[in-house]
């Protein structure tokens, strides 16, 4: 069934061309589909274009379909394009003629509008979601673990006093911000596009800020030819704010395979969490993280990905937008798990307790005795010119840190203070998922 078929026969191998992977991957978008059609609905009935019993009619038989969805049963049949004609030809073999009236009013282009921003929206606050956990368990190890040193690096050499607090806090305040880029993106997905049809709107009597309403939408999606502009655009601030999270991901990934070479010996993991080589006894591999490192360095290419496919379409529906829905369905998978690995590794880390200790980072005490010098009144250059003839002479001796008080130092991580932060960004992460918003309209029906 094509809800654009006419007289002509469509020849099998376009068909299946053109609807590439749908049958499977609009699986991701029964549920929004079908909540999507309720209030479609009863949009219908309130507008008179359909009377009260066709959308009892109809609000049951969307029911029944949500519970096939929700347990796995509903299947996109071979010969359906997509979801939405799926739903369509369910609706009219339990309700004949009535069925058929479901598409009054809307086209496929904003139907799949509507099924991608319902489905982003609450996989965005599901990541989010995700985020906190991460983000509270750098934290507490920031906080367990502020006291004990390590030597911090620029260009990849010692140079001055770190700790792990300051380490890992700093991962946290990275997700503080990430979580302020999927909040704007979420912002751009909040909005209902039901109702401009194929980008050029209706003469039937819509009422769009009804459906608004019952899908809990922020606002409109006003202008009916933005609506077709916006796509792409949305997935696109959508995959900018996956690809910052992913970034975090990929730089600590980068860090703990570092930190666990024989080198430098700051962490480890128990034998359960490393792997192994077929033929090297001694090796304990940090697999988890290089592919952590690989998957999230592949995220990071999502943007680019999408502004390629996007750039140079004319204003419109252009079928290559169709491609986009795969990529954001696997970002938000592989990001996904990405965290939930990185959780399950954190609760096993194992720290050296005395990297400091090794004689070949006495140097990164330089800058302490630099500063000690300048706090009894020797002005900087001089002391630093000091310090470094010592060291130049091979004459400068490991001596102790000073007293850190300033707002993110060794001292004074500010935790809580970045954790205010996080979770006054957290508090637009809250939108209902289908089964509630379905059941809210079961409800009112």
């Amino acid at each position: 069934m094509k809800l654009w078929e006419k007289t002509a026969v469509p020849d099998p191998a376009v068909i299946e061309f053109t609807s590439g992977r749908d049958r499977t991957t609009d699986l991701y978008l029964a549920e929004w589909d079908i909540a999507g059609s309720m209030a479609h609905t009863i949009m219908l009935n309130k507008t008179g274009l359909i009377n009260v019993a066709e959308k009892r009619e109809l609000i049951k038989a969307l029911g029944t379909l949500f519970e096939r969805a929700v347990k796995g049963e509903l299947v996109i049949e071979e010969g359906i394009e997509d979801i939405h004609s799926q739903v369509e030809k369910e609706l009219t073999s339990i309700l004949g003629d009535s069925g058929k009236k479901i598409h009054t009013g809307r086209s496929r282009n904003d139907q799949i509008l509507l099924d991608l921003r319902l489905y982003i929206r609450k996989e965005t606050d599901e990541l989010a979601s995700n985020i906190r956990r991460l983000f509270y368990r750098f934290q507490s190890l920031s906080e367990q673990h502020k006291e004990l040193l390590i030597p911090g690096y620029t260009h990849m050499q010692p140079a001055m006093v770190s700790s792990f607090g300051l380490w890992f806090g700093s991962f946290a305040e990275c997700l503080a911000d990430d979580v302020e880029l999927l909040k704007g993106a979420r912002v751009i997905i909040d909005r209902n596009p039901l109702g401009t049809g194929a980008g050029y709107g209706s003469s039937l009597p819509l009422d769009r800020k009804l459906t608004t309403d019952l899908l809990e939408f922020g606002d409109l999606l006003y202008n009916s030819a933005y609506a077709s502009l916006s796509r792409g655009k949305a997935e696109l601030a959508v995959a900018s704010a996956l690809a910052s999270v992913a970034q975090t991901l990929s730089r600590f990934s980068t860090d703990v395979c570092l930190f666990m070479t024989s080198e430098f010996r700051f962490i480890d993991f128990p034998d359960e969490f490393v792997t192994g080589s077929s033929i090297m006894p001694q090796k304990r591999n940090p697999d988890v993280f290089e592919l952590v490192r690989g998957r999230t360095n592949l995220i990071q290419t999502l943007p680019g990905q999408i502004t390629n496919l996007i750039s140079g379409l004319p204003s419109g529906y252009n079928r290559e937008l169709q491609l986009l829905k795969q990529l954001i369905f696997n970002a938000f998978i592989d990001i996904k798990e990405c965290i939930d690995i990185t959780i399950i590794m954190l609760d096993q880390i194992k720290l050296n307790e005395n990297i400091t200790g090794n004689p070949i980072y006495n140097t990164i005490y330089s800058t302490e005795e630099v500063n000690r010098l300048v706090k009894q009144g020797v002005p900087f250059r001089d002391a630093y010119k000091r310090v470094s003839a010592m060291l130049g002479k091979g004459k400068f001796t490991k001596t102790s840190i000073n007293e850190y008080s300033h707002e993110g130092s060794l001292g004074n991580l500010c935790n809580r203070e970045i954790a205010a932060i996080f979770e006054e960004r957290m508090k637009c992460f809250s939108s209902k998922s289908s089964a509630e918003l379905v059941g809210k309209m079961l409800k009112g029906v």
